[in-house]
């Protein structure tokens, strides 16, 4: 079991170093670069991911202490005006402080991870969650916000299977997505069928009738909202398939507001 948790754990870590390779030589005006997220430049998307990794860092090393401080801001009804304290922190900093910031928080979060039982929950903003799970929305959040980061700083992101937890998210939230709009769950998942730059198939839900098929990259950005349906690759067949794609949500929140179509 560990051995799975140190996977997970060890993927998350290749991908925030392909993040870290993106803006470590950015300077003060690279930082405060737009970002295709409303409100949000290069440096409020590494805030982000440096206050969470150190947050999931502690739901794993101090739970009863993580847990009561999210009661508070639950109490306080400020929890949504987090995020803004939490940029205005990170736009306080210098690129290189904010960077150190960052890669400090990795360091907590790999050191409290590793080696921890994946099927332990541990409490977050939402409900609680498997420790695998944890590890996996962390990947899952780096890798949305460093598309964000690519997108605004006009390179690739570079591709890899690591996604596949991403795009496992995906899959995991599919009932989340539709009653996080108040909306009926279809009684029937969907059939999913991804290939990675590898060339490795993944499928989920074999025997269902409404289908999704296409690259695992298309799919991850779908569900994490960086790319409307319309402007990938994936075939989509079956009403709850189309629907699914309007509103897929891999993270917790309101319901976001997605991508419009690139010829909107």
């Amino acid at each position: 079991m560990a051995e799975m948790m140190d996977t997970v754990v060890a993927d998350l870590a290749a991908e925030q170093d392909v993040l870290d390779g993106l803006v470590a030589d950015l300077d003060e005006a690279g930082w405060a670069t737009a970002t295709p997220s409303e409100g949000w430049n290069v440096a409020d998307q590494i805030s982000h991911l440096a206050y969470f990794d150190q947050k999931a860092a502690q739901s794993v090393t101090d739970p009863e202490g993580f847990a009561a401080e999210v009661a508070g801001l639950i109490a306080s009804e400020d929890l949504w005006g987090l995020e803004g304290r939490i940029m205005a922190r990170g736009r306080a900093m210098s690129g290189s402080q904010l960077l150190g910031w960052w890669r400090e928080s990795r360091l907590s979060l790999y050191s409290a991870m590793r080696g921890f039982d994946p099927e332990q929950q541990v409490p977050w903003y939402g409900p609680p969650m498997k420790a695998y799970s944890s590890a996996q929305a962390r990947l899952m959040e780096n890798w949305a916000h460093g598309q964000d980061v690519a997108d605004a700083l006009g390179v690739d992101y570079p591709a890899s299977d690591r996604i596949y937890h991403v795009a496992e998210l995906g899959i995991k939230t599919f009932s989340w997505s539709f009653r996080n709009r108040g909306l009926a769950v279809p009684d029937q998942r969907v059939r999913v069928v991804l290939r990675g730059t590898s060339g490795r198939v993944w499928v989920w839900n074999e025997g269902c009738d409404a289908n999704i098929t296409g690259p695992l990259r298309d799919f991850c950005l779908v569900v994490t909202q960086r790319r409307h349906a319309a402007d990938t690759r994936l075939v989509v067949q079956g009403g709850p398939a189309r629907q699914w794609m309007k509103i897929a949500q891999a993270y917790a929140g309101p319901p976001g507001p997605g991508r419009p179509p690139s010829g909107d």
